[in-house]
Formats: C-alpha cells, structure tokens, sequence
C-alpha cells in the first residue's frame, strides 16, 4: 500500500453561543483547523486534524496547510502509510516544530493502519484497558455570575468534575473558583487552569487562598520555561500540579520529572507531534511515578477520537482520578464526523470502529470549509 495524495483542508467551526472559550490567552470563538485526508492506492484513506492556535502553539491554518503542500507531502508520496515511525523521522527531518501539523498527518496514518487491519488504534497501541473516559467540563474565565451559571450548567448534564480557568487577576480567579465550589456538591471535584497566566507569587497567593477548597489539581499555574520555578510552587501547595504548555517534547517530560516539578502530565497527541510521541512522553511519566490525564486544544470529532484511543491504551492515564478534557465537540457548534461520538458525561465512549472509528460527513466539511 502506498501514499498517493495528501489533502489539507482549512475549516472555520464556530464554538456555540454562550460557550465561547475565555482563557488567559484570550477568546476563542472560532475555530480555524486543518482537516487531513491521506490517500492511498488501496482505497483507504486516512483521517487527521490539526487543532492550530498561533497562541498555543505558534501555527497558524494557512501556514498549516503550506507545510502540509509544501513540506509533507512530497515526501510522503509513494511510501507505505504504515511506516509510521519512518514518517515521524521524515517530518521531523524536514521541518522542525509544528507539533499539531505533524499530529494530522501522523494521525490518518495511524487511521489508515488500523483500517487496512480492521481494528481500532487502541488495539494497534497494545489494546485498551479502559471502555470509558471519564471527562470534566470547563467554566471559562467569565465574571463570578457568569462562572457559576455555567457550572451549574454543566452539573445538570451529570458531569463528575468542573474545571475553572483562571490566570487572570488573582482576587477575580479567587472569587470565580470560590464561586463555582459553592455550588458543585463536595463529592465533584473541581480543578483549575492559569494557562500560565500567574506569577509564582501570585500562584503561592491564590493556591494558599484556595487551599480550603481541596482542588483535585491545579493546571499550568505559571508560565512554561522553568521546571525550577514550577518545582519550586509545587513544594509551596499541597494542591497537585498538573503541567500542560510546560510539556510539549520528550525533554519537557524529561526535565519537569528530573526537577519534580509536576504531578501529573496533561498529555494529548496534537500537543506531542502525534500518538506515537504522546506514548514516548507516558513512558517517561511512567518512569518518574507521575500519572497523565489528556488535556485539550478543544478538538472537533477526528481529534477527539484519536485522544480517546490514548486514553484506552494506557494505565498510566489516569483519567478515573484526573478526568480528562475530551470534550472539544461539546462546545462546537457543528461536527465533521458522521456519527457524533458519545461524550457523556460524565463518561466519553472509546469509538470501537477500524482506525479512530470516525467517518468524515462530507456535507459538513464543505459547510466549513474556506479558501
């Protein structure tokens, strides 16, 4: 079997109204991904998505699709889909970063292999240990009405964690969080996320202020770039630290575990390069002692899937106790799929189909789609 084309496929998906994301980087309202299509000279064809942000990770949907056109592809042409090792050092080799980019394409490989096996990813990753994910949804940044209408929003689906962004200003953060605890019954969870929006000093600030509440983890609670610093504030708290922007390579992983300077690792393929580098990166939190949870670029359906078939694999992603960010589809208004995965909560289905266990609706993605 072999690559014949690649397609790139720029899409717009707007979130819903009222569920528009606000974080410490900024509003989300739209999203501007990239759908892949690998084909092959079998007939099978390959599903991939890049979930892009230039304030994440600094890719951007056209140069996405550039790297792709350009880049990728003229490589991939004429080689076997499932060498997919091969594939990872080739992208690596001819372009460096675009973690996201190279996750599409090394995605609708990982499609393309299970397809041809008929079996689900999971089961080409060592087969699954779990049938459920269980997911937490997410309180946006919004003022402390606002946060505590849509945690109570969430509660009412049946979701088992809430998660609150903060990062903002401390006494706000304080008061939303605060908020969102009143009304989440003890036995829910809840967490926060700065998205690196704090200080170490108002870190230490708002985790002691907070300490009353036993927060299940804090997430990304200062910038990434200093294993030292975060290690430093994790000796500060007796809230787990959950690092996310901190661990995007195997070194990140590497150094974080050498300074213990997390708990947990927030782990998703995007964020890695593709499956394969998020499963180098759980063996290195396995090593340390550390558990993973799978966080999110807030991924529409074909993303989705392939963080589910992560989360099935492997013990060490310890969803159970850190509930996963699987929850991308919830908040668009709009799917690319055929069949909508089944999310919950308060648990997500692991798709069982071959591959990612998704089919591309057409109709939608020329709905989408833009020039």
């Amino acid at each position: 079997m072999k690559i014949v084309r690649i397609e790139a496929i720029p899409v717009c998906v707007p979130l819903k109204k009222g569920m528009t994301a606000k974080t410490a980087h900024g509003e989300h309202v739209t999203s501007p991904y990239v759908i892949v299509k690998v084909h092959t000279d079998a007939g099978i064809v390959g599903l991939g998505e890049a979930t892009i942000s230039g304030l994440w990770s600094g890719e951007t949907q056209r140069g996405t699709v550039a790297v792709i056109e350009e880049y990728i592809a003229p490589q991939f042409v004429g080689t076997d889909p499932r060498d997919i090792t091969a594939a990872r050092r080739a992208m690596d080799f001819i372009i460096k970063l675009n973690p996201f980019t190279k996750s599409a394409v090394e995605m609708a490989l990982w499609d393309i292999a299970g397809k041809s096996a008929n079996v689900p990813v999971y089961q080409l990753l060592g087969g699954k240990v779990r049938d459920r994910v269980r997911i937490k949804l997410v309180v946006w940044a919004r003022d402390v009405p606002g946060s505590r209408a849509m945690a109570e929003q969430h509660l009412a689906l049946g979701v088992s964690c809430v998660k609150v962004k903060t990062g903002l200003d401390p006494e706000t953060d304080i008061a939303r969080v605060r908020a969102v605890r009143e009304v989440t019954p003890r036995h829910i969870p809840v967490t926060i996320d700065s998205n690196c929006g704090w200080t170490i000093q108002q870190a230490k600030y708002c985790l002691r202020a907070l300490a009353d509440l036993d927060l299940l983890l804090a997430e990304q609670p200062i910038p990434a770039g200093d294993p030292a610093a975060l290690a430093e504030l994790r000796r500060d708290t007796t809230t787990p630290i959950m690092a996310d922007e901190s661990v995007f390579t195997l070194q990140d992983a590497w150094l974080l575990s050498v300074h213990r300077a997390a708990d947990i690792f927030s782990v998703y393929p995007g964020k890695h390069g593709g499956i394969a580098g998020t499963a180098e990166i759980i063996a290195v939190a396995k090593a340390a002692g550390l558990r993973c949870t799978i966080g999110s670029n807030l991924e529409l359906g074909i993303g989705t899937a392939a963080m589910l078939h992560v989360a099935a694999a492997f013990p060490e992603v310890d969803c159970d106790t850190f509930p996963a960010d699987t929850i991308g589809p919830f908040y668009h208004d709009g799917e690319i799929v055929t069949r909508p995965l089944d999310l919950g909560p308060p648990y997500a289905k692991v798709p069982d189909g071959p591959g990612l266990g998704v089919e591309l609706d057409e109709t939608a993605l020329a709905r989408f789609r833009v020039n």
